[in-house]
């Protein structure tokens, strides 16, 4: 929540008293909202309970957030913004030339995040919602910002001379996904090969794989023992497969 407000151009005007009254009370039923989250499950989520924990009638809440979807909707974006935050303050703490350990750090955030927001985490990355479609107008900013992140360090890693198809070569792209990997190439910008593209995608969603499978249980509870250094591992690996440099080991 902020006390300011910005009006087109550069002008910046403080908050009215009703306007931060507003935002306060919207803040508290999106943190009531991740409490039934995290109780109850996306599927179940009532805006009658989330008014009846604040301690106002629901009609007073509709007021605020029109429907469940609506609810919804501020969850995600309010979990994307907080994941998004999370890997770029990890990513920060990271040399700036130094590609490998910038990736590392988004993945370990990423990692610790989920574990953190269990619930949270599966609304972004789970199950889809019966019922529900996410407004792509106002999630997609918000839930491609660790994607973004991603591409950024693998593209300076290439404009740096440090981003390379490893020397094993690869299995040849078929020709189809050709306009898909050159849109890809267009939309972000990307001086890359259609191999090192084709190797982010492939990073990208074998890092959500892991995370998943770590937060969903899906190793079952006694298969490792050591999760975080099989997760460090699984990165050192993507790393590879992305063409950085190898990195140390921690």
């Amino acid at each position: 929540m902020t006390d300011v407000e910005k009006t087109a151009g550069t002008v910046v005007r403080p908050l009215t008293p009703r306007q931060r009254a507003r935002a306060q009370t919207v803040a508290d039923i999106v943190r009531l909202g991740r409490q039934h989250l995290a109780t109850h499950g996306a599927a179940a989520l009532s805006l009658r309970a989330v008014a009846r924990d604040l301690g106002v009638v629901s009609s007073a809440v509709y007021r605020y957030v029109e429907s469940r979807d609506e609810l919804l909707t501020l969850l995600l974006i309010d979990a994307f913004g907080e994941l998004g935050d999370a890997v770029d303050a990890a990513v920060a703490q990271a040399p700036e030339d130094d590609h490998t350990a910038r990736f590392r750090a988004l993945g370990r955030a990423v990692r610790e995040w989920a574990l953190r927001e269990p619930a949270s985490y599966a609304l972004l990355f789970g199950s889809p919602v019966p019922g529900y479609s996410a407004p792509a107008e106002r999630t997609t900013g918000p839930g491609t910002r660790v994607i973004v992140s991603l591409i950024g360090i693998l593209d300076a890693a290439s404009r740096a001379g440090q981003l390379a198809v490893p020397a094993e070569g690869a299995p040849q792209l078929p020709p189809t996904l050709g306009r898909d990997l050159a849109a890809i190439r267009s939309e972000f910008g990307l001086d890359l090969p259609d191999e090192l593209v084709a190797r982010g995608v492939l990073v990208w969603s074998s890092l959500f794989g892991a995370v998943s499978f770590e937060v969903f249980n899906q190793y079952g509870p006694d298969t490792f023992h050591a999760p975080a250094d099989l997760f460090d591992h699984h990165l050192a690996v993507l790393a590879g497969i992305a063409g950085l440099p190898a990195g140390a080991s921690r």
